[in-house]
């Protein structure tokens, strides 16, 4: 089964940046689209970004848009989340999720979608 696991979350400053990662393990990621979510206390989970098989599309929130680049690196079988000008409202807990598709130049940031989910990393945005 596939497995995944974030890291790279922390407690950082208005206007400061993150970069989260998401590892796979026991199968490669190249058939995989890969999507970021996150939820807060007290909210439901809301998707971040997403990122084609490929790598050659991608999808934001309106929310993050301009601010968080999704991307990857199959050869490293990893998944990242840039997060730039991060804001209070950003402060959530950050999963990254995956689900197997031959579609290789599109993604869905449905959560819906996703078979396969990390545990999460905390990403706390405060003064």
């Amino acid at each position: 089964q596939l497995q995944l696991v974030e890291s790279g979350g922390g407690l950082v400053q208005p206007g400061g940046s993150l970069r989260l990662s998401c590892a796979a393990s026991a199968f490669t990621l190249d058939y995989y689209a890969i999507g970021w979510f996150r939820q807060a206390p007290g909210k439901e989970r809301e998707g971040v970004s997403c990122i084609s098989s490929s790598g050659g599309s991608t999808n934001y929130a309106h929310s993050v848009k301009g601010r968080f680049t999704i991307s990857r690196d199959n050869a490293k079988n990893t998944v990242y989340l840039q997060m730039n000008s991060l804001k209070p409202e950003d402060t959530a807990v950050y999963y990254c999720a995956a689900y197997i598709t031959t579609v290789q130049h599109m993604c869905l940031i449905w959560e819906g979608e996703y078979d396969y989910w990390g545990q999460g990393t905390q990403v706390t945005v405060s003064s």
